[in-house]
This record gives C-alpha cells, structure tokens and sequence, in this order.
C-alpha cells in the first residue's frame, strides 16, 4: 500500500531542520517612557477609570434600594435596566482600568527566557521572587496613592454589588417553597393567554396547542410572579397517540396540559413538534414526549414536565382536576431529582 505525498515546498528548496531565531522586534519607546507630563495624564486616566468602577457599584446599590421591581413589566425593565448599566460600569472601569495601566504605566519591554525543567531549583526560585517584586517596584504602585486609592476602593466596592442583592433576597426570592404551590386547584378553568377566554374542549382541534394560565390570575397581588409559574402548555392528540400519563385519567379526549416551565433551568418551553408529539425548551434543547407523560427524550432536563390533570365542568369548560403533583420547574437543594 502506498501512500501519496504532495511536496508544498518550490523545486530545488532544501526544509531546514529548524527555524531560525526571529528574535524580538526593535522596542519603540511610549511617549509616556520619554515625557513625564504624559505619564502622570496616563495615571489621571487610570484613576479616573478607577473612579467610574466606585461610582457604578454606588449606582447599582441606589438603583437597588429605591428602583425595586414593583411587579408590572415597565417596573422591572426600568430596574433591570439601572441595575444592568450599573453594574457594566463597575466592571468596565476596573478592567478598562486595569489594560490601561498594564498598557502606558508598567513596563513594556519584551522579556524572553529558554525553556528550562519544569520544576526549578532552589537559586531559580529566588529569581523569579526577586523579579516579582521589581514588577511591583516597577509598576510603582508604591509612590502612586492616589491610583492605589482608587483601585482599593473600586476593588473593594464591587463585591457589595453581588452581596447586598443575595443578602437582601434571602428572604423572598430565595424562598423555594414558593415554587411548590401555584393557583391551580380543583375547579379552576383554563383560559387563554394573554386574553383569558375561557377554552371549551370542544372547541379544541387535534394537533392545536394552546397557551393557557388559571382563569383570575390577572385579579391577584403578583400577577406577573403568580403566572410565571402557572403557565401551562396545551396540546390535543388523537387519544390512541397517548402512550402514558403521569395520574390515571389526567387527560380528556386527547387533551393535555404541562408545565411551561422547563425541569433544566426554568425556561418557558414553547415549542411543539405535531409529528413526533415533542415538546422542545428553546434555550438548552431538551425534549419532552407529550405522548409519554413528557419524559425528557433529549438534552440536559433531568425530569419530565409536571402535568396538570384536566377535565371538563358542566358547561363543557376545560377545568382542573387538582395542582401538580409536584413543584415545578428546575430542581432545588430540597429536592435533588
């Protein structure tokens, strides 16, 4: 067997063993190397970058504490919009902060070294210790407090803009037991969303999904919060498509409801696959099987989709038999499946 060998090299040219040492290119000195007047508006620069991080963190924390989302969706875009300019100031600043100063302040010669064992001895150790520290003379971070102030501060600020809103959520936004309970129960109709028509299931198509919440949703104190998490996704199928179901009798007449909410990490799944009964997250690719109690078929989601079991009421209204039977959405540290 022979093999087929394509030359990339002109006729004639012999291929080195090695290549040649380019060596480092000729150094160009900064201007703020030469002219003493352009390295102190380089560290003004770098302080006032410094600056910017501070006010940020300080922003983020006013935003915080007097522009709280008051659960309409104007009030949470107007906060999540204060708090996200806030905090990319405060991380900008540092790290703007941080390339400029490594840019026109620190030394900027081209350092090369051979390739040496991993391990170093003893005198190779002292060395690098020794050229550690002339980096930090040579920054001069020593003789420059004004910048040292202002990167202490901007560096010691920021962390408050992750403390203070975990702290502060301890108490609400971290209470998972909320999650266990939604306003579904025995007797609530399904109605449409956003319009909350109230859905007949005669009216109701093979191969239609509909997007329904609990009917009254709008009339409680969180709207917004209390439909994040009824949302159900509604399907018909052919009743002999129905393969399983999570509760005897969950279904009508090929007709049933999941959780929206995605078991991965809580995203709206929204997508339906007539042909294969497939439910689909958009954000992480996992698959439900509609047909067989929405058991994950695909993607990272560890658990089916909770389903509410369904009926009809007198007047032919698509009703819930009960909640779910379980929480919903992602899984949490009380739960591990």
């Amino acid at each position: 067997m022979s093999t087929h060998h394509t030359d990339l090299t002109p006729a004639g040219d012999q291929v080195p063993d090695r290549f040649e040492d380019p060596g480092l290119h000729e150094h160009h000195e900064r201007l703020g190397d030469t002219d003493p007047k352009a390295n102190k508006r380089a560290e003004r620069q770098v302080v006032v970058l410094f600056t910017l991080s501070i006010l940020g963190t300080i922003g983020f924390l006013v935003a915080y504490a007097l522009v709280p989302p008051d659960g309409t969706v104007a009030g949470i875009r107007l906060s999540n919009l204060l708090l996200g300019l806030a905090l990319f100031v405060a991380l900008a600043g540092i790290g703007l902060a941080a390339v400029h100063w490594a840019k026109s302040l620190m030394n900027d010669r081209e350092v090369a070294e051979d390739r040496h064992p991993i391990r170093s001895d003893d005198a190779t150790r002292e060395v690098a210790v020794a050229k550690l520290n002339e980096g930090i003379k040579d920054s001069a971070i020593g003789r420059r407090g004004v910048l040292k102030g202002a990167m202490v501060s901007s560096l010691a600020l920021f962390p408050l803009a992750i403390a203070v809103p975990l702290v502060g959520n301890i108490g609400g936004d971290w209470d998972v037991s909320r999650s266990k309970h939604t306003m579904w129960k025995r007797g609530t109709r399904l109605v449409l969303d956003p319009t909350g028509r109230a859905i007949k299931a005669a009216d109701v198509t093979i191969g239609s999904v509909f997007h329904v919440m609990p009917e009254g949703i709008e009339e409680t104190e969180d709207p917004l919060n209390e439909k994040a998490k009824a949302v159900v996704l509604m399907i018909r199928m052919d009743p002999r498509d129905i393969r399983s179901e999570q509760g005897d009798g969950w279904s009508y007449d090929g007709i049933v409801a999941f959780s929206k909410i995605c078991t991965h990490v809580g995203c709206p799944v929204a997508l339906y696959e007539q042909q294969t009964h497939h439910i689909l997250c958009p954000c992480h690719q996992s698959t439900f099987d509609a047909a067989d109690s929405a058991k994950v078929v695909f993607g990272p989601a560890k658990r089916p989709l909770p389903q509410l079991p369904i009926t009809v009421d007198d007047e032919g209204y698509l009703v819930a038999q009960d909640g779910f039977n379980e929480p919903i959405g992602p899984s949490f540290w009380e739960r591990l499946t």
